[in-house]
């Protein structure tokens, strides 16, 4: 039996297996939970949590599980559950920064139907997709892409092409978004407020799939994106009325070290001015790899301030992971 259902959509929302041409049910099965748990003193507890759940998508015969990668950073143990309610430990077996794609390999076997990767560029504004969560067809839902377009975090991360869908839900981390054919067409990632015109629009980001085939096998390989890591600032910035500001600095990391502060507009990167937090990033990463010196100019008080920040790379204050 599957863990009890505390939650359902309306009836009316949930996709039914005479509306679609694929295996509804099967498709289902390829989506389980996943429990995260990872160390206090962990370098992401603080700010994504030490219990992180959410979903993960079987991909392959052998189990290898897709998820969204912040669910299982510096994770120590994680616990995956079917919906006929085997449960099995899993090994973070990989993690990208470029993308936020994760991957999971069970510790057993599932027996559970991969669900067939499919295209993200097939997919396009306007169109009916269907969500999974685990949990079977009460965890399902008919959504609509609103928006396919750049998005940018504030922890230094840019998707050159989101997919938003809506309705909005909150437990669409690492939740399966198919396409009318029934394939995977993005992982789910987070639950945003993107405006359309005048209005504010509640929904949901994924990544797009067709991002996974490019790193794939360097992450079965190695664990990560081969080739030199980008640099990293351990800078959360925000775009405000008021420009670029910094909202955040990651503990003795490489912007706090430098002098970054709280509240700081950032206006310049290498002497030339930044038009956007996507922008900010990009020139950031256009410097050079992971430990280059980042020419940074501020403003404080009103004042123009300038700083040279040496870039880490990321990776370096993760724990990494161990076989269970």
């Amino acid at each position: 039996m599957s863990e009890p259902t505390h939650w359902a959509f309306p009836r009316e929302l949930q996709p039914k297996a005479g509306e679609v041409a694929f295996d509804l049910a099967a498709a289902f099965d390829a989506v389980v939970a996943l429990r995260a748990a990872i160390p206090e003193d962990a370098f992401t507890a603080p700010i994504l949590g030490t219990e992180r759940t959410g979903n993960g998508v079987v991909i392959r015969a052998d189990g290898l599980i897709l998820t969204i990668g912040y669910l299982i950073l510096e994770a120590e143990s994680i616990w995956l559950t079917a919906n006929n309610g085997a449960v099995i430990a899993g090994h973070p077996l990989a993690y990208d920064f470029v993308t936020g794609f994760g991957l999971v390999q069970p510790l057993g076997r599932f027996d559970l139907p991969p669900l067939p990767i499919g295209s993200s560029a097939a997919v396009d504004v306007g169109d009916e997709v269907i969500v999974l969560g685990h949990g079977g067809r009460a965890h399902a839902l008919k959504a609509d892409v609103f928006a396919k377009r750049e998005f940018a975090g504030a922890w230094e991360y840019v998707l050159d092409e989101a997919l938003f869908t809506t309705p909005p839900h909150p437990e669409w981390s690492g939740a399966a978004l198919l396409g009318e054919d029934g394939r995977l067409a993005g992982i789910g990632s987070l639950f945003v407020q993107e405006p359309q015109g005048e209005e504010v629009v509640k929904g949901n980001m994924f990544v797009p799939i067709d991002l996974f085939a490019s790193v794939q096998e360097d992450l079965l390989k190695l664990g990560r994106r081969s080739g030199p890591a980008r640099p990293w600032l351990g800078m959360y910035t925000a775009e405000t009325p008021e420009g670029l500001v910094v909202t955040g600095l990651a503990s003795d990391g490489p912007a706090e070290r430098a002098g970054v502060q709280h509240g700081d507009a950032v206006v310049e990167v290498a002497g030339e001015r930044v038009a956007g937090l996507a922008d900010l990033h990009r020139k950031v990463w256009l410097q050079g790899p992971a430990g280059s010196v980042i020419a940074l100019t501020l403003a404080r008080g009103g004042a123009p301030l300038r700083v040279r920040v040496q870039s880490a790379d990321r990776g370096d204050s993760l724990r990494k992971p161990r076989m269970q």
